[in-house]
């Protein structure tokens, strides 16, 4: 990630971006958490992605290079966090739910500047409260170094609808279905189906926050059908795909 921006706050502010846009490589002294309101955010590191739609969250540590994208029209709030005070206790980027009450908070604290009252003290404290309880999500698309995996999961990364099997991939970029699965294990540390199940999941999150209707992104994500991307989509986020929680 060139031209690494340093910025040492990281500020509580809500940001508005359009289709598309995106914030290049970063990072801050502070941690950050990080909620689309509207939109999907992506946050990309040289360890992955992590992507999170309205019900989601992610924490991103302090000093860690990141970069945003925006899908579809994309209401950004953004939460600082002293490097000193780590609630989560983590120290890579976190995808975590959000539920109703969680929402409402980041939105009230990242609507105005922080004004030194009892008040925003007090809504803070309940913020943190709530981010401590929220589940992680396992909404991380690792990135290999291996160059011969690299070369593969670019391969699925243009095609996610690619319905090869290992050993057809394999064939292609030169390797035993056997090397590639071990290669997937220990770069990865997932197997070769729950990568695809995720990157899959992440473009079909891209998708939809396009207006891309649900029956056509299960076929773009390598689907049998509809009705099968609806179950592990629902079964993943806990909503189906034409549904969004509401705020």
């Amino acid at each position: 990630m060139p031209h690494i921006r340093h910025q040492a706050i990281a500020p509580t502010h809500t940001r508005r971006l359009p289709p598309g846009a995106a914030i290049d490589a970063h990072r801050h002294d502070d941690h950050q958490i990080v909620h689309a309101g509207r939109g999907v955010l992506t946050v990309t590191t040289d360890a992955g992605s992590w992507v999170a739609p309205g019900d989601r969250a992610i924490w991103v540590p302090a000093g860690t290079v990141h970069a945003h994208q925006a899908h579809g029209r994309l209401e950004l709030h953004l939460v600082g966090l002293p490097a000193t005070e780590n609630p989560l206790g983590l120290d890579t980027p976190t995808v975590l739910a959000v539920g109703p009450l969680l929402r409402e908070l980041i939105v009230a604290h990242t609507a105005t500047p922080d004004d030194g009252s009892p008040e925003r003290a007090r809504l803070r404290a309940v913020l943190l409260d709530q981010l401590r309880a929220s589940p992680q999500q396992p909404l991380h698309l690792p990135a290999p170094a291996s160059p011969l995996l690299r070369t593969l999961c670019d391969l699925l990364r243009a095609d996610p609808a690619d319905g090869r099997t290992l050993a057809e991939l394999g064939r292609e970029v030169g390797a035993s279905d056997r090397t590639l699965s071990r290669l997937f294990r220990s770069d990865l540390g997932m197997t070769f189906p729950q990568w695809r199940t995720q990157l899959r999941l992440h473009h079909a999150l891209v998708l939809l926050a396009e207006q891309t209707p649900v029956t056509t992104v299960a076929h773009l994500c390598g689907w049998s059908s509809a009705s099968a991307f609806i179950d592990v989509f629902k079964r993943t986020f806990g909503h189906t795909p034409g549904s969004r929680p509401t705020r």
